[in-house]
């Protein structure tokens, strides 16, 4: 439980910081484009991967708990940092000050994942850990669900684009108080006598003897990252919304999510980890096909249609990422954190490309729109497509890459 506090505190904290708050922010504070925006969060997402793999080897050699302490305290300091910009209309300086500041938030994230999920999987029995990841992954998407109603109604209650950074930076000491004092040692997973291998170097022998997981988490993570930089100012634009009310939106979504971790969690046990993956793609595949058509058919671009399409998104995640994580957790237990760390980098390396295609798409395909007679909305709806046709691309290869694995224990 106390696992769980960390990470849903610590999702919490990201997501507000780099996700709600920092493309608002950017945007009418910094008066910078979407294309500058989404660069700076691709700078997160790319540090975030990088690393990703050689923190996890770290994680293996000497225990998750000082990584998952240093990381948060980390990100308390680019957090505040961000204020200390100066405001020079987006030179230069200015966006390269927030690209290593995002950067820096990046690695913090790195050093935290790959541990924790780690410690979960070493916390409980071989039959328990798809329920014990379906909590995790529940943290980790409840808490980017709870960041964008959170983070909004802070800047609405202080009539401000940055009040939610200081939110951001008050999440991260929590969590890192919390882990250092908190949270027991656990020990390392593999002989310490191991060498420790450069982030890349290591990633690649992780994709030689992965490589169906490893191209499978970049195809689907490139569809996740298509909307992910433009996903508020989508909403905004879109919809005409304020913060406050896309939180009302998202928040719902939310609470539903945290009721039907726990029964998706034990039906992807009864049903298998591939089978789990399977069925939870198809349906995050099918919610995908319903919002994408909002680029072609006037009459479904609105907000209710949107929250209808992300139903089956939403189960379809609780079904599917868990049992993926258990999977790959159940690879090798001596190397658990590094092929989580390879994983959740290859992930990252997806959202990096799809971020600034999304950011892209967003932005220059509005005038196409007009030209087609279908309005400034086809653009803003793109990123979506292409979400669709990654995650509809993932799920058939889900379908000859993923078969059912037995653990010691079950067997």
């Amino acid at each position: 439980m106390r696992l769980v506090l960390v990470a849903l505190l610590a999702e919490v904290g990201y997501a507000v910081l780099n996700i709600s708050t920092m493309p608002v922010y950017l945007r009418f504070n910094r008066h910078m484009g979407e294309g500058l925006i989404t660069l700076v969060l691709t700078s997160y997402l790319l540090s975030e991967a990088v690393f990703k793999t050689y923190t996890g080897h770290l994680s293996d050699r000497y225990g998750p708990k000082v990584l998952m302490a240093i990381g948060p305290a980390m990100s308390v300091i680019s957090a505040l940092l961000s204020f200390l910009v100066p405001h020079t209309g987006g030179d230069v300086v200015e966006v390269l000050s927030f690209i290593g500041l995002r950067a820096i938030d990046g690695l913090g994230a790195a050093m935290l994942w790959p541990a924790a999920y780690a410690s979960v999987g070493s916390s409980v029995p071989d039959k328990r850990r798809q329920e014990a990841m379906s909590i995790l992954n529940l943290c980790y998407m409840l808490g980017i669900a709870l960041a964008l109603p959170l983070g909004g109604f802070v800047n609405v209650l202080t009539h401000t684009t940055w009040a939610s950074m200081l939110l951001a930076a008050g999440l991260f000491a929590a969590v890192s108080l919390t882990v250092w004092f908190g949270i027991p040692d656990i020990k390392a997973m593999a002989s310490t006598t191991a060498p420790v291998e450069a982030g890349f170097k290591e990633f690649i022998q992780c994709f030689k003897k992965i490589p169906g997981y490893i191209i499978l988490a970049i195809v689907i993570f490139m569809g996740i990252g298509f909307p992910l930089g433009i996903i508020k100012l989508f909403a905004l634009g879109q919809f005409h919304m304020n913060e406050a009310s896309f939180g009302a939106l998202v928040f719902p979504a939310a609470i539903t999510m945290a009721i039907l971790s726990v029964p998706l969690s034990k039906m992807g046990e009864r049903i298998g980890k591939a089978r789990s993956v399977h069925l939870g793609l198809g349906l995050c595949s099918a919610g995908l096909v319903v919002i994408s058509l909002g680029a072609f058919l006037p009459s479904l671009r609105s907000a209710s249609v949107l929250a209808l399409g992300s139903i089956p998104i939403g189960i379809g995640f609780l079904l599917a990422v868990p049992a993926w994580m258990t999977s790959v957790s159940d690879l090798d237990s001596t190397k658990r954190a590094t092929y989580l760390g390879s994983v959740m980098t290859a992930q990252g390396i997806g959202a990096i490309i799809g971020t600034p295609i999304g950011g892209f798409l967003y932005r220059e395909l509005q005038d196409t729109g007009i030209a087609l007679h279908l309005g400034r909305s086809f653009g803003r709806y793109m990123p979506f497509v292409g979400c669709c046709l990654c995650v509809t691309t993932g799920w058939i290869m889900s379908l000859s890459i993923l078969h059912e694995r037995h653990s010691p224990e079950e067997q």
